[in-house]
Order: structure tokens, then C-alpha cells, then sequence
């Protein structure tokens, strides 16, 4: 892909180390491979291991009887392929879906053994049903940071529990190795977790045993593009990516997960603002990041899943940018509808157990006609191009009252949250002897229950009120928000305001109506006190807008508390400046609070002239 197919990444670790030699894993003509089933990491070990080693042989954990379905099936790669067969041992209605995906060890083991000319020998004789294995293991990106045979030995250090069933299947396979070309060099490519039973199966001979020699109902299928995501082992995207180096030329070893999700997110955010208009900030990139590291750790992984990167997705954002998410990361060109196979819409519980579920309700807006009540108007529009920005007269301008309320209601709860956060920080924690005080710190008892005592809460009493507002969306460092104003109050309960945003008459919605998206407003009671902000001299050593209103906040209030909600706190020098204007600035990050409230107060409509309220709510529905 674009901008990997050069050196090695300077993050990449170990980029240049040789090979692993596992040399307690060779005995005599066979060298054993352990591999995680389904995993990127390992596919590219056991691509370098073939075109280092070039065996004249390679003996695979498969079923014999599936031999045929399986290398058709690697023919058609990159095209992902689905075998198909009754679950004979289950009900009457189930089957088996057996995925063969392109960054599956298995699947890459006969790629590259047919391109060095390698015998491919599925050496799972079926002798008897195969036994249900423990397949977790620690996560396969560990291998990158501390090589193959490191993790390889971490994991045989618990070994599974021996079962007659497991010794019967591993002996099946050792029967079948025993039974290679003996003059042939010969890489078994073994699950980990079968790893050990099968060395100990080749310590002695094995008698031929009673095995199936085909299976009825065996099918090929083509996947449908939509149900990649949900069936494969690794998501789709990173499946594309490892095809195209391989594709290449390239060294696979390249890959790395992190640039493959950063990539994910990236693409997914363009589709977004493609689609909303909106786009993704730094501080939600940055949440973004923490929460999937955060996932992927309470799932015993370094590394986000498909899953798990939609689920934060759709909590950093909302549901559509999740739904971006998630298509990127099931983004796979090869895959077509009409092939040479018969096409197949397959569901993840089809293939997996245990799957998880999430509902995304996506809303973006609909092109088509869609049906209303009989009466009701349709928004105006204009009817010729440019007729609204000929009837700006620039006179004045005025905000709409309706957004003033919901605006002013918003601030009310930012002055709530900005006191909660002020007590929680003065909260006192004791022991309960005569009074329960503010009431029963139920976490702090349950974590010293040893004790034996109940703990009660303490708030102390905050002084003061909360006067300005100062609200961040955008630092503005690309200077896309030129529109700067104040406002004042028209009465005594609406504030004094000041704000940065788009220009709103670049994108009028009616005449003289213009729409524009804050990057950042100050709000400040009582009203009609604010001179021009943006042209005061008293904030000229303000590095940015945002620090304009920040001083400005601190200037205007009269309260002794002034919140600021950014996505970073502001710089330690104005902190001393609020101390010395008798002033506490009470930082609040933008990432704990709703997306979807903050939505709904980002936008602002300027209106030129009073007399366009009147008409306002036909063009602003």
C-alpha cells in the first residue's frame, strides 16, 4: 500500500533480527512450526520460515477429506473463500463454515509452499472427532515486540490438560507424518495448543488408524463482501493490507496492527466528514486511542479488534462515525458478488459462538421524497441560485431566540458541573462516629471492610459562584474560523457573548439567514457589559482565540469561579492571572461531555436584521 513499501517503519521493532531457530522443536527431518490459527503475526513467520527453509515438504493440521475444497479455495485468493459441510456430530440442521482467509498461517503455508514447489500434506487423518482445545491465547502482537520463539515458550510453560481423546487425535497425526517421504525435509505447521501432544505421539511408532477417508456434503462458497467482517478471524482491512504486500513483494513483517487501525480511523473519519460535514477532533483522536487501548485490555489483548474499535467509535462519536468504522475496517476490493461460486450472505453466530451484538442507528440525510402530512410546507428554497445573498443589506445582524435558550440552558449546566467538580475535589472521607455527614462512602467502606467501619462523606462548602463560561470546541490552528464577534444580552437573563466561528454567510440556509459552526464562545452575565473582545487591547499578549476569551472570562466575571471546557487545559501562567484578578479557573475536558449535546449547541445562526426572525423558522426546520 502507499507509503509502506520503503524501509522499515523506525518504530518497527527488531525489524533486522535473523529468523527464530527453533531448535527444540527440530528432530531429525521434521521441524515443527506452532502457529495461532487465524493470525496475521504468524502467517508472516510462516511465509519468511518456507522461503528461508524451502522444504520439500510441508504437513498441515487439516483434514485430509477437506484437501481438495481447501487448495481450490487458496486458488482463488485473493477472492475469500467459505468451505461448507454437515456437522455430523451436532443436529440435524448443522453445518460447519470453515473461512480461508489470505493472513491465516495455515492458508499461507500452502501459498508459498506451492510457489517453492513444496508437497503439501494435510496430516489430520480425521481418525476420531476432533477434541474441543483451549484456544486462547496471549495476544499474537506480543510477537512482534518479543519475537516468535519468546512467546512460543512463554505459552508451552502451561501445558493443556492430556485427554485419551487428545491423545488419539494427536497420534492420528503423528501416523500421517510417520508416513512421509522419508528422504524429504518436512515443516509441520501445528497449532500451538497441539503442539506438545503431537512430539510426544512422534516418539513412538503409530499404527495406522481407523480414519475417515471422505466426507459427504462438502461445499465451496463465496462470502458476501458485507459478511467479511463478521466471519473472519482477523477484520478484513488488515487482511487486504497483508495481500497487498504480499502482493508486492514487500516483507510482510512490515505490517503492524497499529498502523493498520490508524489507517482504519483515518479513512473512516474522511467517509465521515464525507458524509455529515462534521469532523473528528484532535481530543476525540485522542480519546479514541485510549479507549480501544482500554478495550483491547479488558479483553486480554494489545490490540483493538474490529468490535471494539466501532464500540469506541460510536462512544468518542456517535453512530455514524462508528458505522464509517466499521465499514473501513470490512473494506476488502477482491471480494465480488458475481464469481465463479455461488454467493453467500453468512452471519458471524453462523460461524462463531458467543458473538457479540451492537445496534447502529445511522442518520444521515435522505436525498429522496419522503412522505408528510398532507398541508405541511416543504423548507423554501431559493429560486434562482444567489437569490438569498442579494438580499443581505448588512444593516445588522442578530441571533435566532430559540438557539439563545438552548444555548443559555447549556451554560446553566456547565455552572452546575463546574461547582460538582469544585466539591468533589474539597470531598472529605472519615470514619462514621456520631453523624453520617453529606452520607456513606460506599466504596471507600467496602474497600477497607477489614476494618470493620463505616465511612461517610464530607463536602465542604464551595464559596463562591460561577461567573463566565468559556467553551472550546477548536484551538484553530489551521485558521479556519475567521468569523469573530460579540454579542450582548437583550435582557437580564441572556448573556453577553463572544465567539469565533465559520462565516456564516458563506452558507446561507434562507435570506439573510446564515448558518456557521462555533470553534469557541465565551458567555457572560449580567448582560450588556462586553465591549468588543477581539479588539481589546488589554488581551493582546493572547496567543490564540482561545486564550483571547479565556482572559476575557476572567475579566467579565464578577463571580469568582470561571469554567473552561477545551480539550486541554490552559496554559500554568493564567492560572497565576485568574489568582491575581481574585478568579479560579475550573477546567472541565471537553471529552467528558455528551457529543450530542455539544452537537446541538455547535451550530449558530446569524441573521441579518431583526426582521428576519419573523420568517426564520420556514428555513430553519
Amino acid at each position: 500500500m502507499p507509503g509502506e513499501t520503503g524501509p522499515p517503519h523506525p518504530e518497527s521493532p527488531h525489524p533486522d533480527l535473523p529468523l527464530p531457530d527453533f531448535g527444540s522443536l527440530k528432530r531429525g527431518r521434521f521441524a515443527y512450526f506452532p502457529v495461532v490459527p487465524g493470525r496475521v503475526e504468524f502467517a508472516m513467520e510462516v511465509r519468511a520460515a518456507i522461503l528461508r527453509d524451502r522444504p520439500q515438504v510441508i504437513a498441515l493440521e487439516l483434514p485430509a477429506t477437506l484437501r481438495t475444497a481447501w487448495l481450490r479455495a487458496v486458488s482463488r485468493l485473493p477472492e475469500i473463500s467459505v468451505i461448507f459441510y454437515p456437522d455430523e456430530s451436532g443436529g440435524e440442521n448443522e453445518a460447519v463454515y470453515v473461512p480461508v482467509e489470505p493472513a491465516d498461517p495455515f492458508t499461507e503455508a500452502i501459498r508459498t509452499g506451492l510457489e517453492v514447489g513444496a508437497e503439501i500434506l494435510f496430516a489430520d487423518p480425521e481418525a476420531a472427532t476432533r477434541p474441543h482445545l483451549k484456544d486462547s491465547y496471549p495476544d499474537t502482537y506480543a510477537v512482534r515486540h518479543i519475537g516468535l520463539a519468546r512467546y512460543v515458550e512463554a505459552y508451552r510453560v502451561y501445558p493443556q490438560p492430556r485427554t485419551e481423546e487428545l491423545a488419539r487425535h494427536a497420534a492420528g497425526i503423528a501416523w500421517k507424518l510417520q508416513g512421509a517421504d522419508p528422504l524429504a525435509e518436512v515443516l509441520v505447521v501445528v497449532s500451538l495448543n497441539l503442539l506438545d501432544p503431537v512430539l510426544d505421539a512422534m516418539e513412538e511408532p503409530q499404527a495406522q488408524p481407523l480414519a475417515r477417508t471422505r466426507r459427504e456434503g462438502i461445499e465451496l462458497l463465496n462470502p458476501h463482501p458485507e459478511s467479511l467482517a463478521e466471519i473472519l478471524v482477523e477484520y478484513p482491512a488488515l487482511q487486504w493490507r497483508y495481500e497487498n504486500f504480499r502482493a508486492a513483494g514487500t516483507d510482510v513483517k512490515l505490517i503492524d496492527r497499529r498502523h493498520a487501525q490508524f489507517a482504519v480511523l483515518r479513512a473512516a473519519e474522511k467517509e465521515y466528514e464525507a458524509n455529515t460535514g462534521e469532523r473528528i477532533a484532535h481530543w476525540q483522536r485522542r480519546l479514541l486511542a485510549r479507549y480501544t487501548r482500554n478495550l483491547a485490555l479488558a479483553g486480554n489483548e494489545l490490540a483493538a479488534g474490529i468490535f471494539d474499535l466501532a464500540v469506541a467509535a460510536r462512544s468518542i462519536g456517535d453512530d455514524n462515525y462508528a458505522w464509517d468504522v466499521w465499514e473501513a475496517a470490512g473494506e476488502y476490493p477482491p471480494q465480488r458478488t458475481d464469481a465463479d461460486l455461488p454467493t453467500a450472505h453468512i452471519s458471524g453466530e453462523e460461524v462463531w459462538i458467543d458473538t457479540r451484538r451492537m445496534h447502529l442507528r445511522r442518520r444521515l440525510p435522505n436525498t429522496k421524497q419522503k412522505l408528510r402530512p398532507y398541508g405541511l410546507k416543504p423548507r423554501k428554497k431559493e429560486k434562482f441560485p444567489g437569490e438569498w445573498a442579494s438580499q443581505l443589506n448588512g444593516s445588522g445582524i442578530c441571533s435566532y431566540p430559540p438557539e439563545d435558550l438552548l444555548i443559555e440552558d447549556y451554560g446553566r449546566y456547565l455552572k452546575k458541573k463546574g461547582k460538582s467538580i469544585l466539591s468533589e475535589e474539597r470531598l472529605r472521607v472519615e470514619p462514621f462516629t456520631t453523624s453520617i455527614l453529606d452520607g456513606i462512602d460506599l466504596r471507600e467502606t467496602i474497600r477497607k471492610w477489614y476494618e470493620k467501619r463505616i465511612y461517610v462523606r464530607h463536602f465542604q462548602k464551595i464559596q463562591g459562584e460561577v461567573g463566565s463560561i468559556v467553551v472550546i470546541f477548536d484551538e484553530d490552528s489551521d485558521n479556519r474560523y475567521q468569523y469573530m464577534t460579540t454579542w450582548l444580552g437583550e435582557n437580564q437573563n441572556e448573556s453577553d457573548m463572544a465567539f469565533y466561528s465559520t462565516f456564516p454567510f458563506d452558507h446561507l440556509v434562507g435570506p439573510g439567514i446564515g448558518r456557521a459552526e462555533y470553534g469557541g464562545f465565551l458567555m457572560s452575565l449580567p448582560a450588556r457589559r462586553m465591549y468588543d473582545v477581539w479588539q481589546d487591547p488589554d488581551y493582546e499578549f493572547a496567543e490564540s482565540k482561545s486564550e483571547r476569551l479565556l482572559l476575557a472570562g476572567l475579566d467579565y466575571s464578577i463571580q469568582k469561579h470561571v469554567v473552561y471546557v477545551a480539550a486541554k487545559p490552559p496554559r500554568s501562567t493564567f492560572r497565576g492571572i485568574a489568582a491575581r484578578m481574585g478568579r479560579t479557573i475550573i477546567y472541565i475536558p471537553i471529552g467528558q461531555l455528551s457529543p450530542v449535546s455539544l452537537k446541538k449547541i455547535r451550530t449558530v445562526h446569524v441573521l441579518d436584521g431583526y426582521d428576519k426572525r419573523e420568517i426564520a423558522k420556514d428555513y430553519m426546520r
